[in-house]
């Protein structure tokens, strides 16, 4: 799957306002170098970057459209082209931010101890995943998949996003793999979104949406969204001036070395 720069950033303001926490609570001070893996259009690099203004950082992501606009966006900063399960770069760094991402990537039992171990003595890994797939926006995702004419094609949509454990899992997988602290927590966001449910569906297109559409051709994806949003109308009911209250549960990790 490719990613949209343009449908993603619609949201920039709501989007930004998680990673602003995350890094709030990486405890390194002394940050001579940073990455941020699966960088998107480069907000969230911008925002490590103001977080550690002296060190060097550089961003990676898997989509070239989002890597354009990371360039376009930040042009004194190296984006490159990779993927971030097979990411060789051995660092070491003092911070790595993945921001929204590693939903995406399989086998986090391999994956963390991996990213902790490219880290410097002191160094932290910034996580922030959202923790929203048994919300009435996911499981309508899953719902209108399997209850449709394009059933068979969306077989496999729901689980392009990888297994999410518990805070629990996370905390103990990164002490056993040698952190020396992990910092969990779980936050839902209230996001207002004006323009009723199809403000909801333009947030999702930009992300939870994507493996469901792509297969889809342009008539099967027009009739999707529109089940999809009259379920979401439900789910999600307007206030009197059109607002839609977007209940978002992320969850947070900061490990350091």
């Amino acid at each position: 799957m490719d990613w949209s720069a343009a449908q993603y950033t619609r949201f920039e303001d709501e989007r930004n306002r998680p990673i602003r926490d995350l890094l709030a609570r990486v405890p390194t001070a002394d940050v001579k170098r940073a990455a941020d893996i699966g960088c998107g259009p480069g907000n969230s690099t911008e925002l490590l970057r103001a977080r550690f203004p002296m060190a060097a950082v550089t961003g990676m992501d898997s989509s070239p459209d989002m890597l354009a606009a990371a360039r376009k966006r930040l042009p004194d900063v190296r984006f490159d082209l990779g993927d971030i399960a097979t990411w060789s770069d051995p660092g070491p760094y003092d911070a790595i931010l993945a921001n929204a991402v590693l939903q995406w990537v399989p086998d986090h039992a391999t994956l963390l101890p991996a990213l902790l171990h490219k880290l410097t003595p002191g160094g932290s890994l910034a996580v922030q995943m959202p923790d929203n797939l048994e919300e009435p926006s996911h499981r309508l995702m899953r719902e209108t998949a399997s209850a449709g004419p394009w059933a068979d094609k969306l077989k496999g949509a729901a689980s392009a996003r990888t297994e999410r454990h518990d805070a629990d899992w996370y905390f103990r997988t990164l002490r056993e793999a040698g952190a020396t602290t992990v910092d969990v927590w779980r936050t839902t966001y209230f996001h207002p979104l004006t323009g009723g449910a199809g403000a909801v569906v333009e947030w999702f297109k930009g992300s939870g949406l994507r493996p469901f559409l792509e297969p889809l051709d342009a008539g099967e994806k027009t009739d999707f969204l529109a089940r999809y949003q009259a379920g979401i109308a439900q789910a999600y009911p307007a206030l009197p001036d059109g607002t839609v209250l977007l209940p978002f549960p992320r969850l947070f990790i900061v490990a350091t070395r």
